[in-house]
C-alpha cells in the first residue's frame, strides 16, 4: 500500500491542535521548594524532603567558608600549603599533569643536564587536608639509557620518594609561616 500524506487542512488542524495543548501547559507555576519544604501526604502525615545521597552540604570538595583559616572556602580538598610546596619543590621537572581537585602532580620524564643517560619521572600524592608527614606520598621512577639507545626501568634508591617528601613537607612549613607572619 502506497504511503499516503495528509491534506494540508488537515497537517493544519494537527498543527493548531498542538500548539493549543502545548500552551496549555504553560500557565503553571513552578515552586522551587527551600530547606524547610515538607511534604504533605493525603493521609495528612508530613515528611522532611529525603537525604541527599552527597550529604547535608551537597558536594563539596572540602571547602569550610567558615573557618578562618588559609585557602578556607576554596572548595579544595588538600592542604593548599602541600600543594604549593610540592610545585614549587618539583619545579625543576616537567609537569604531565596537575590536579589541585584530587591532590595528584604528575611530572613528566626529567634527564638532569649531568647524567642524560638517566631520567626521572614524579608521582606525588596530597592525601588530606592536615600538614602532616602522612599527608604526602611520593612515587620515583627512574629509567636508564642501555647501549642501543632504549630506556630501561632502573631501580631507584629506597629513601629517595622519602627524600623528596621531607624537602616538601619543609617548604610548606616554611610557606605556612610565612601566611602566619603576615596576618
Amino acid at each position: 500500500m502506497p504511503l499516503q500524506f495528509p491534506s494540508s487542512r488537515t497537517a493544519l488542524v494537527a498543527m493548531l491542535f498542538s500548539a493549543l495543548a502545548l500552551s496549555a501547559c504553560a500557565g503553571g507555576k513552578v515552586r522551587i521548594p527551600d530547606k524547610s519544604y515538607k511534604r504533605a501526604t493525603d493521609m495528612g502525615r508530613v515528611y522532611a524532603p529525603p537525604p541527599s545521597i552527597l550529604g547535608e552540604g551537597g558536594l563539596n570538595f572540602g571547602g569550610d567558608k567558615t573557618k578562618n583559616a588559609p585557602g578556607a572556602g576554596t572548595g579544595i580538598a588538600i592542604n593548599t600549603f602541600l600543594w604549593r610546596a610540592s610545585l614549587d619543590t618539583v619545579a625543576f621537572a616537567p609537569l604531565s599533569s596537575a590536579d589541585p581537585f584530587g591532590g595528584v602532580i604528575i611530572s613528566d620524564w626529567y634527564a638532569p643536564p649531568k647524567s642524560p643517560n638517566e631520567r626521572f619521572k614524579l608521582n606525588i600524592f596530597i592525601l588530606g587536608r592536615a600538614l602532616r608527614a602522612d599527608g604526602i606520598r611520593v612515587s620515583v621512577f627512574r629509567q636508564v639509557r642501555d647501549a642501543a639507545g632504549e630506556w630501561r626501568d632502573a631501580a631507584v634508591p629506597k629513601d629517595a620518594g622519602a627524600k623528596i617528601e621531607d624537602a616538601i613537607l619543609t617548604r610548606a612549613r616554611q610557606l605556612r609561616q610565612e601566611t602566619q607572619r603576615q596576618q
